[in-house]
């Protein structure tokens, strides 16, 4: 049986917790940030965020050794 190969775009954007579950960081905090309120990029935008049970499959079918 070959290896599996990882998708390199999934590999760079999903990491796993220790628990084994996917986090991901959340979008809109990269550029254009100035008309963004404090709050919203601070206290919203901040923290890593789950992937949410649907796409969790999806995700490790991406990356099968993570």
């Amino acid at each position: 049986m070959p290896k599996l190969k990882t998708r390199r775009a999934a590999a760079k954007r999903f990491r796993a917790t220790g628990s084994g579950k996917i986090f991901r960081r959340k979008a809109f905090k990269n550029h254009l940030l100035q008309h963004k309120s404090s709050e919203r990029k601070h206290r919203r935008l901040s923290n890593i965020a789950l992937v949410s049970p649907e796409d969790e499959d999806e995700v490790r079918l991406m990356l099968p050794y993570l």
